[in-house]
């Protein structure tokens, strides 16, 4: 099935090393949020090879902007290191936001306050409908903070816990997008 015309596919450099998986292995996504200023720094961050043993990095599979544009950084059917435990049976959505940029672990900034566009959110919902018709066992969806509940030391003060993960956060609207996408909250 060719990609939609919105569909921007950009696969980063390391994608082909990524390990391939079948359509019927997927059944989750998890939502994310880039906690990065723009698209570009994202972009930057996904293809810094952290793994030299595979030559890899971390990245979602998808990333849309605050303008609604999508782009598709990895093939769904390859695993991505998003979240994890959960890369071989998930694809991976990264929304633009700021989130806690760029503090993401001192214990005085971690409230999220860059509301996602409603362009995000209609992006969001037109592609988790695209998924399900791509990927037949698809049925959840989660945040990367319902995943990944580490707890870990503040940059600010080592005597302070933070949580690791807290995207997609608390202004993501998960009442709309539960609503319109027919899958179920892990």
């Amino acid at each position: 099935m060719p990609p939609p015309p919105d569909l921007r596919l950009d696969p980063l450099p390391y994608e082909a090393l990524l390990q391939p998986r079948a359509a019927a292995d997927v059944d989750l996504v998890v939502v994310h949020c880039t906690e990065l200023p723009d698209l570009a720094t994202a972009r930057e961050y996904g293809e810094r090879v952290l793994y030299p043993g595979s030559g890899t990095g971390n990245s979602g599979h998808y990333y849309i902007d605050r303008d609604g544009g999508t782009h598709r950084y990895v093939d769904p059917l390859r695993v991505a290191h998003h979240t994890r435990g959960y890369n071989p049976r998930s694809v991976g959505i990264e929304l633009v936001n700021t989130g806690r940029y760029p503090h993401w672990l001192d214990s005085r900034h971690q409230a999220m306050d860059e509301d996602y566009t409603p362009a995000q959110i209609q992006a969001l919902v037109a592609l988790l409908a695209r998924l399900r018709e791509e990927l037949p066992a698809l049925r959840w969806i989660a945040g990367h903070e319902d995943l990944d509940t580490t707890r870990v030391e503040a940059s600010d003060d080592p005597g302070v816990q933070v949580q690791r993960k807290l995207d997609p956060g608390p202004r993501f609207p998960w009442a709309q997008v539960l609503a319109a996408c027919g899958l179920q909250r892990l």
